[in-house]
């Protein structure tokens, strides 16, 4: 019997990815703040697809229900799969913005995150097989788009992910790193910006999103773009950063600086 555990998953991203899973045959652990939500959705999925699906309201913020999480993640042994999804957004400049609100993003899109990782990736190791999906953005690699913390926070979960796949591969867990664009969910309300208020052709569904990036997961994919239309252009972007590597720590600085 296989289990998923998705964070943030009372709506939005995290509750298509819940349907979509339950329908894939996973057992589910819903995490979330609001318990009467998921609570909902659970009895919903539950009657729908006769899979056990448990609920663990929980603030990833506050310490105390963040090591509850922690705790299941490492104990639960029919555990395969974590689902990062939980985060928040900001559309303010950065210099005009609440720098508490900013250490609470950096709390829960990083450190939260950080946490759960480590509590579900050695136990994942321990049994030769596992998955964590991390729900980053594509902010992530386009800082300039929007706050440059929330574009921060969300570049560290695709460098956190590459090193996990650098590391984990060969010890039977998969890494999928999910790099959504703009996607109609409650995050652009809680940012200030409702979603009606963007363009058409701007915004993905959630149920497209999810659809799209459990596709990408079944092809392989470690960088799932969904609304990427030639992979081509990631994998240049990727064979160049690549080929700087060799080149990015010297004895000398580089003759460019004429310092020789």
């Amino acid at each position: 019997m296989s289990t998923a555990l998705i964070t943030g998953a009372s709506r939005g991203i995290g509750a298509v990815y819940a349907d979509r899973l339950a329908k894939r045959g996973y057992d589910l652990i819903l995490v979330a703040r609001s318990e009467t939500r998921l609570k909902a959705l659970a009895a919903n999925l539950a009657r729908q697809t006769g899979r056990i699906v448990d609920v663990l309201p929980a603030d990833l913020n506050d310490k105390a229900d963040l090591a509850k999480v922690e705790a299941r993640l490492r104990q639960d042994r029919t555990l395969s799969m974590l689902v990062n999804n939980a985060g928040v957004a900001s559309l303010t400049p950065l210099v005009d913005a609440d720098v508490d609100e900013m250490e609470a993003m950096i709390d829960l899109n990083i450190t939260a995150l950080t946490r759960l990782t480590y509590a579900a990736a050695p136990a994942f190791v321990s049994r030769g097989a596992g998955t964590i999906i991390n729900v980053a953005s594509v902010v992530g690699i386009a800082p300039e788009a929007l706050n440059g913390v929330y574009g921060a926070s969300k570049a560290y979960v695709i460098a956190l992910s590459h090193s996990l796949q650098h590391e984990l591969a060969d010890k039977g867990v998969r890494i999928q790193a999910v790099l959504p664009g703009a996607t109609a969910t409650p995050v652009w309300d809680v940012a200030g910006m409702p979603v009606s208020d963007l363009p058409d052709d701007f915004v993905m569904t959630s149920d497209d999103l999810v659809d799209a990036a459990l596709a990408g997961f079944d092809m392989g994919e470690v960088y799932t773009i969904p609304a990427l239309p030639d992979v081509a252009q990631f994998n240049t972007y990727e064979a160049a950063r690549v080929a700087m590597v060799p080149n990015l720590s010297k004895t000398k600085p580089a003759a460019r600086y004429g310092l020789r």
